[in-house]
């Protein structure tokens, strides 16, 4: 027992002074740092996202604060920005701080309010004085450097930081997945303390993630399953018509679920104002018109004998691929949507190609019972007709000419 404790004691010591000295480490590399204009900070911390510091002094007399914001790992034809979110803790409300390199070459620093997810970042006063702002750029990092006058009463706000790309002179929308979904925390200028930022998943993420997963499973994967149920199942007489209804509660699921994912991007469409995968959007609205049209053709079915019952299945086949490809399709447009989703990708792209070699082989082997079928048919059928040409009378007895 005592050994035990004294096992444990040591652990705890070790691991304290590994995170101790990490911590250390930490900051003495970010106070480490040398601004070429020889400008020094109080503070400095290292934001947990996109490979961002953030330096500043407070000067509680004339409540300002001096700050640098330094991100790096980026190309000069990028765009960085950080900013303070007043009354609110993402990105819609921040009052941000700007750079990137315009036509000239020259790094362009500026202020830009954001009041919608469909920003360009448009130069612009921001709710608060910036009596000072400047940037530059080198060793694959931008520094924007800035004076600001804080709102009265307070020194703690919600911030956040982005990076994008730069197309000509425009500032386009900032990759919509991963890192960049999460870099916002909260800096406190007085303590110098930083808060959140890098674990919390937004409800908007949340109801992407929802719609995601409901699409790939429904319109992804349940519609061609229920395609091969169909087509192989039928083959095999004992299935009859158990692959029917087989078929039928595969694809009413998944297009019931399919709705409902349809339902949570339009949802996500109304509240993203500005942000628009015109593609992934058109082939949903198809998907969802062409879905409800196969719902209501198996309500007008014909009978099997019926007249009109070849013009039904060369309809309903024709309509079902077509759903399946563009569903398919319209899978991996979400996932490019989503940019960053991988893991996903791959684990789709996996069931995907597990389905698809299900197929094959069940296609190999439904020829080879069909081929097998017919010739024991065309057999019996020779065997028959043979015995009616030795015995066209059935009973034995020849006539006599």
């Amino acid at each position: 027992m005592n050994n035990l404790l004294t096992t444990l004691l040591f652990s705890s010591i070790l691991i304290s002074t590994l995170f101790s000295t990490s911590s250390y480490a930490q900051t003495q590399n970010c106070s480490a740092f040398a601004f070429r204009n020889n400008q020094i900070f109080a503070t400095c911390n290292a934001l947990p996202l996109l490979n961002s510091v953030l330096h500043w002094s407070y000067h509680p007399d004339n409540h300002t604060v001096d700050l640098a914001y330094r991100h790096g790992g980026v190309p000069n034809t990028d765009w960085v920005a950080w900013g303070l979110n007043i009354d609110g803790t993402m990105m819609v409300g921040s009052q941000c701080l700007v750079a990137f390199r315009n036509s000239s070459g020259e790094i362009h620093a500026y202020t830009s309010p954001v009041s919608s997810y469909g920003t360009q970042l448009a130069e612009g006063p921001l709710s608060f004085n910036v009596p000072r702002i400047g940037a530059e750029y080198s060793n694959n990092e931008f520094i924007i450097f800035a004076t600001l006058e804080l709102p009265a009463g307070r020194t703690s706000f919600n911030q956040a930081w982005q990076n994008g790309a730069v197309s000509g002179q425009a500032l386009t929308a900032h990759v919509q997945s991963g890192d960049n979904m999460r870099s916002f925390g909260s800096v406190d200028f007085a303590n110098g303390e930083l808060g959140g930022g890098g674990s919390s998943v937004t409800s908007r993420q949340r109801r992407r993630n929802v719609h995601g997963v409901l699409n790939a499973v429904s319109w992804g994967v349940l519609m061609p399953m229920g395609a091969v149920f169909a087509r192989y199942l039928k083959v095999f007489k004992t299935a009859n018509p158990a692959w029917f209804y087989i078929h039928v509660a595969c694809q009413t699921s998944a297009y019931i679920v399919g709705v409902a994912g349809w339902g949570t991007g339009l949802k996500l469409g109304s509240d993203s104002t500005g942000i628009e995968f015109t593609t992934h959007r058109n082939i949903g609205i198809t998907l969802f018109c062409l879905g409800t049209l196969q719902v209501f053709a198996l309500l007008l079915r014909p009978k099997p004998d019926h007249k009109y019952r070849l013009y039904w299945n060369i309809y309903h086949h024709a309509v079902g691929y077509a759903v399946i490809s563009l569903s398919i399709a319209n899978v991996f447009e979400g996932f490019d949507a989503l940019n960053g989703q991988k893991n996903w990708k791959r684990a789709y792209t996996g069931v995907i190609i597990a389905i698809g070699a299900i197929a094959v082989l069940l296609e190999a082997f439904t020829w080879f019972i069909v081929i097998k079928r017919k010739k024991t048919d065309s057999n019996k059928h020779t065997q028959n007709g043979t015995n009616g040409t030795v015995n066209p009378y059935g009973n034995g007895t020849h006539q006599q000419a």
